[in-house]
């Protein structure tokens, strides 16, 4: 008899502990009062550097889709598969200094799932069909708002890059042990951005919208050249020019050249100078410029891409738009521009006439 309250008392700690490795990881409570998702692999059995540390999860608001299309309204994110996104993010101190915050995996709902479903209204069909001219605005619950191209979801070498996170996890480096701050809403993240200034916080509107800007689109000029490109910042003219200047270096990117609607076009190499060069002294690096600044390209018939600020200027993946010089071609010289960044060459406007800055 005086052996039953021991062997009851190993009864209960065996209990105890199985109970504890049966416990559901998601109910794992953090410092920060968020589940953790999945347990993390902290003694590096697989060659994931991602999946290390523990992963939070962000509570995030209900998503609306507006503007020119036609079926409108909340977004379903039951019927959406999640994405994964690596970032280092860093944001501007003043206009000139970039502040380190920390590298993180984001996983989320990528914008390409979200708006898949959306039917194009375009105000301007009847004018111009194509959806190049198309950009989004996305708002958040503190009204704060970015931009993103349409070009910049549906066209990149690499989908699913930008995403509404509703999870994060700390990539902590395995030295320091630095653990970043983490952030405690939803979060929409921009994986080609170098500078995180669009990477706002708590999403709750995306609107669609096509450039509204007025071209005259004449298909039978012959031959298809513009002399001269102008360089407008809104509706001021700050330059024109007729040649690439010198003080810039030229660099030749190798593609596959391929169309959307007419496939193969060439596998030669463009060469020309970085448009973001070019255009370094005539638009400001400002968090203002980064979120919702435009850059828009229009040939001499009227064809137009629109690119957002950031997209040219403010990137991480050196996948760049290069300002192409093509003075003997017939058919679309004196200049055009060739996006690198995209799978598609849809956004590579011939017989450049226009550059144009703009912030909404």
């Amino acid at each position: 008899m005086k052996k039953f309250p021991t062997i009851v008392l190993l009864l209960l700690f065996l209990s105890s502990i199985y109970a504890q490795k049966q416990e559901d990881p998601l109910k794992t409570k953090t410092s920060l009062n968020i589940a953790t998702q999945v347990i993390p692999d902290k003694a590096d059995r697989n060659n994931n550097f991602y999946d290390n540390e523990e992963t939070f999860i962000l509570p995030m608001n209900d998503l609306y889709i507006a503007g020119e299309i036609e079926n409108p309204g909340k977004v379903d994110f039951t019927k959406l598969t999640k994405h994964s996104v690596i970032v280092k993010e860093a944001l501007l101190k003043g206009d000139t200094v970039n502040a380190f915050i920390g590298a993180y995996r984001y996983d989320g709902y990528s914008l390409f799932d979200i708006l898949n479903d959306r039917i194009l209204k375009k105000k301007n069909a009847a004018e111009f069909r194509p959806i190049i001219d198309l950009y989004i605005e996305i708002e958040n619950a503190r009204g704060e708002k970015v931009v993103l191209s349409w070009g910049e979801i549906y066209y990149p070498n690499f989908l699913h890059n930008t995403i509404i996170a509703t999870e994060v996890m700390r990539i902590v480096p395995s030295k320091t042990k630095d653990l970043w701050p983490l952030p405690t809403e939803s979060k929409l993240i921009i994986g080609q951005d170098l500078i995180s200034e669009r990477n706002i916080s708590s999403p709750v509107k995306i609107t669609v919208i096509s450039y509204p800007r007025n071209y005259i689109v004449n298909r039978e000029i012959s031959p298809l050249v513009s002399a001269k490109v102008n360089v407008f910042s809104g509706e001021d003219q700050i330059d024109s020019f007729t040649t690439i200047p010198a003080r810039l270096q030229t660099e030749t990117l190798h593609t596959i050249f391929y169309g959307k609607g007419r496939g193969i076009h060439s596998t030669q190499p463009f060469s020309g100078v970085y448009l973001k060069d070019y255009l370094a002294g005539k638009s400001k690096f400002t968090r203002k410029n980064l979120q919702t600044g435009l850059i828009v390209c229009a040939g001499i018939d009227g064809y137009r891409s629109v690119y957002s600020f950031s997209e040219i200027m403010n990137r991480s993946d050196q996948a760049e738009v290069l300002l192409v010089p093509c003075p003997e071609e017939k058919d679309g010289g004196k200049f055009r521009i060739f996006p690198s960044c995209d799978f598609f060459s849809d956004r590579a406007v011939k017989a450049l006439s226009e550059i144009r800055i703009e912030n909404k």
